[in-house]
């Protein structure tokens, strides 16, 4: 009798501990009055130590064991199958606990192949954005910016140039013309000069002929 007390008194904590873990483990259930129900049918329901929970195999268990003033007689068959069950709910639990931890550890490692994947992404993104920002010019690797800045530079100083070379341009052929109208103007006046000249000379001599003349 003191080995089926120790032995039902071992069982109960293991059913205690069970079911407390079960509750952990387990989602909220239905109304309180549908599962007292139907723990009321599995405790008086001749399968009760092969169906239901833990609690109410237990349930059911105490239900069938006789009294002995303060202590139960349970049958070592129907404590076999308590304990069988017990054991292979306990067993179950630990798969479920051992898949749960093997989940959550290829998570973590999911989650470590996605960081690093997510990085060398971000390494390729840097490297195509410096690639995209600069080029090889002569050999030499340089920035758009610099390259902008130079070819800019260089656009600017033609520019300049071509303004100093069209205004140079433009007044060397205004300085051209005028000398052409001073040139022809010159050549006009030495022409009217050499006109009056010759007109003057022919004047003199016929002058100088009369004077000839006059004196024979």
């Amino acid at each position: 009798m003191s080995k089926l007390r120790l032995a039902f008194i071992f069982f109960t904590i293991l059913f205690i501990s069970s079911h407390t873990l079960l509750e952990a483990q387990t989602p909220a259930a239905a109304p309180a009055t549908t599962a007292a129900q139907q723990d009321n049918a599995f405790k008086y329901s001749p399968d009760g130590l092969k169906k239901g929970s833990l609690a109410n195999q237990f349930d059911h268990l105490n239900y069938i064991s006789k009294n002995n003033y303060d202590f139960k007689m349970v049958r070592k068959t129907n404590l076999d199958i308590v304990k069988r069950n017990v054991i292979d709910t306990v067993a179950k639990l630990h798969k479920e606990i051992s898949s749960l931890k093997s989940s959550s550890s290829n998570y973590t490692s999911n989650t470590k192949t996605l960081q690093d994947s997510i990085q060398v992404l971000k390494d390729q993104l840097t490297q195509e954005k410096e690639k995209t920002e600069s080029f090889s010019f002569l050999g030499i690797n340089t920035s758009k910016t610099f390259y902008n800045t130079v070819v800019w530079t260089i656009i600017a100083v033609l520019a300049v140039a071509a303004f100093i070379f069209l205004f140079s341009y433009r007044k060397a052929k205004v300085d051209t013309v005028e000398f052409q109208k001073t040139a022809e103007q010159s050549q006009e006046e030495f022409a009217t000069f050499r006109k009056k000249s010759m007109e003057k000379e022919q004047l003199l001599k016929r002058q100088l002929q009369d004077e000839l003349n006059k004196k024979i």
